[in-house]
């Protein structure tokens, strides 16, 4: 779901020259959800090989990531661990609105709805465990780092911006601001036509008037992946409620709220993690790509040397510049 935050926030477009040399953590799932949903045929159904095996997530992971690298960003994937029980809740509505779009893309394909297919279609996406490995095997072959939280991939993303081992937290949701992420970065992942946007935490608490605590109990007022919110509020009324100092007045709403302000001001994460980029491994990326999902081996191979081109250029280069620059 993602904390909505959107008519809060003041997101600053900005070019891609303005992250060069920057290593990035991108929260993994959030990104791959994105591919799942939009890389699809016309009539909504995802890219698929000829075992029935979803693929659109794949492309999405491989082509992407090979502009951000080309781009002279560093990034490195983070995947949730397990997820926190208070979000069981979530996991259940999301389970149920996949249902029923199912049920809706199924009734527009018996009347031949090529829009309502497509619409509707992207909002049944789900992972299979054999998708996540997939994923996890192609990011690893490509040379990228991978990071596995113990919870919640955007926590664990949050915490390594804030410790400046990455420059920032790369996700279309707004979530890694309450865990303390001092950048935010949105569209890294998106097609051509977005242009990346940055959101940056002091600031977006100086322009509202509050601190990061503040925003925590804005975003539990108005509903979190965690807890449902207080029904009737929204954005701009949750900023009032906690610029007032009225937290007080919805403990009844709210009986758990000590918790949910712990799960994010105290998240589970590791710091057991390495950031290593490693030249790409062309012939996994062939077997796997290729071999088991049938990509047209030709334009992977034209991926991987573009992969390798960056990689030479942003990895290779800039460690030896550190010793002859």
């Amino acid at each position: 779901m993602g904390i909505n935050l959107k008519d809060l926030v003041t997101a600053h477009e900005i070019g891609w020259e303005e992250l060069r040399g920057k290593s990035i953590a991108i929260d993994a799932m959030n990104n791959l959800y994105q591919f799942l949903a939009t890389i699809r045929q016309p009539d909504g159904t995802p890219l698929m090989d000829s075992h029935g095996r979803t693929t659109s997530h794949l492309s999405g992971v491989f082509y992407r990531t090979i502009r951000i690298y080309e781009n002279s960003i560093k990034p490195c994937y983070v995947f949730d661990g397990k997820p926190h029980a208070l979000k069981k809740e979530e996991i259940m509505r999301r389970k149920e609105l996949k249902e029923g779009a199912m049920e809706k893309y199924e009734d527009a394909k018996s009347k031949g709805d090529m829009e309502a297919m497509k619409k509707f279609a992207s909002r049944t996406s789900r992972f299979t465990p054999e998708m996540i490995d997939d994923a996890v095997d192609v990011i690893d072959a490509m040379g990228i780092p991978i990071v596995l939280a113990p919870s919640e991939g955007e926590m664990q993303c949050s915490f390594m911006a804030g410790e400046g081992d990455v420059y920032a937290t790369g996700s279309q949701d707004y979530d890694s601001l309450l865990c303390g992420s001092p950048i935010l970065l949105k569209n890294l992942t998106m097609v051509e036509k977005f242009q990346p946007e940055k959101i940056l935490l002091k600031e977006t608490l100086s322009n509202l008037g509050i601190t990061r605590e503040d925003l925590i109990d804005l975003a539990i007022l108005i509903g979190t992946d965690f807890n449902p919110g207080v029904k009737g509020i929204g954005p701009k009324k949750g900023l009032k409620i906690v610029k007032d100092k009225g937290m007080d007045k919805f403990k009844k709403d709210i009986h758990n709220l000590e918790e949910l302000r712990g799960i994010f001001l105290k998240p589970k994460i590791t710091k057991d993690y390495k950031l290593k980029w490693k030249a790409p491994d062309r012939e996994k990326l062939i077997e796997i790509l290729s071999e088991k999902h049938e990509f047209s081996e030709r334009r992977i191979d034209r991926g991987v040397k573009r992969l390798e081109e960056a990689y030479n250029k942003n990895i290779t280069q800039s460690s030896l510049s550190k010793w002859f620059g």
